[in-house]
């Protein structure tokens, strides 16, 4: 379950009271889960299997999340069927009023619809949220579709008005924040990865659209 966390007791960490801990710990997460630590100042062993939480570092990689390559703009080699999800689009699309085709194409590249995918960068589940920009919009849990669907809709949604309802730099916000936005004069930023990624969403979302569109 996300958020476990665990602290022995509080004492110097050597190395082989850290690795044993860590063993004692993986063998009670699911198969799928990272595990985070750190030592405390008093020498304590940290350990949990929530990912973002300050000062912790990444001590073992669950194998799906380690083995999945990253392409730019936060795709993932491994697909999951999103017909599941067509519920929850529904909502985030009528709730923020953004396009369910749009939202669509933004989950597919960021994610392919897995609700489990981390980036290497700490961004979370099917819209591939950073921890940060998460609590600015939602108080939920980023793996829990819902969750995660209405928190991206209600970001894209703060972007769409920010700029306009300008699709591109709205999702060139998406991928690189909206102050870079703002720092390349309102344009598409000068970052590799947001150039390839604004034209990848864009091209899902017209695959999308209805023929009459």
């Amino acid at each position: 379950m996300r958020g476990h966390a665990a602290t022995r007791p509080a004492h110097p960490a050597s190395a082989p009271s850290v690795v044993l801990g860590v063993v004692f710990f993986a063998l009670a997460q699911p198969a799928h889960a990272d595990i985070f630590g750190k030592v405390d100042k008093t020498g304590a062993v940290v350990l949990t299997d929530t990912p973002g939480k300050a000062g912790m570092s990444l001590i073992v990689a669950a194998p799906a999340l380690a083995s999945r390559a990253k392409e730019p703009g936060g795709t993932s080699s491994a697909r999951v069927d999103g017909a599941q999800f067509e519920t929850v689009i529904a909502e985030a699309s009528e709730t923020f009023h953004v396009q369910p085709e749009l939202l669509r194409a933004v989950i597919d590249v960021e994610s392919r619809y897995n609700p489990h995918a981390v980036s290497d960068k700490g961004a979370l589940g099917l819209m591939q949220l950073m921890p940060d920009t998460a609590r600015r919009f939602s108080d939920g849990d980023m793996f829990n579709p819902r969750d995660n669907v209405l928190a991206g809709a209600r970001y894209l949604r703060f972007l769409l008005d920010l700029f306009k309802d300008d699709m591109e730099l709205a999702l060139a916000a998406y991928n690189a924040g909206e102050n870079a936005v703002i720092r390349a004069g309102y344009r598409i930023p000068l970052i590799p990865e947001t150039r390839a990624y604004v034209p990848r969403v864009l091209e899902k979302y017209r695959r999308m659209l209805p023929a009459s569109s």
